[in-house]
């Protein structure tokens, strides 16, 4: 890719467009609070809708976040990249009113496969959980750059 852009500035620009049409992450509240090749980190705030019979966070929904910060880290690179499989294990829940932030890193970027490791922290730094991913990255990009070949 020649397009002129920073390796940053394209993690950037493909952040914002995946945002733009991520419906499930903007429902949950979830915010992007940083971007970089193959890294991302989401926050989002624990509110009552999100509550399981426990009066504890629903891990559908701790996964959700951990799951969205995997994808915006995979998809840094303006290649469209789904996930493959994903695993979580859950340290401790998360609790009503607490701000969540799953922090996502590439462990390994080979041809078309990934790895990814996130882990959800609470507001008082804490781990709650643990979230290893395996992305795909599929035929097409986030948006044209000029140069490219494909």
């Amino acid at each position: 890719m020649s397009s002129g852009l920073t390796p940053q500035a394209r993690a950037e620009k493909c952040a914002v467009l995946m945002m733009e049409k991520d419906a499930a992450s903007q429902a949950l509240g979830m915010e992007i609070e940083k971007i970089a090749p193959g890294r991302a980190t989401l926050s989002m705030t624990v509110t009552k809708d999100m509550l399981n019979g426990h009066g504890i966070c629903h891990g559908g929904f701790t996964f959700a976040l951990a799951d969205s910060a995997f994808a915006f880290a995979c998809n840094t690179y303006n290649q469209l990249t789904v996930a493959q499989q994903n695993q979580i294990t859950y340290l401790k829940p998360g609790q009503l009113g607490e701000r969540l932030t799953a922090t996502a890193v590439e462990v390994s970027r080979a041809g078309r496969s990934g790895i990814y490791d996130v882990e959800v922290t609470s507001d008082n730094g804490s781990c709650i959980a643990q979230f290893r991913g395996l992305s795909r990255t599929v035929k097409g990009q986030h948006f044209p750059e000029s140069g490219d070949l494909t």
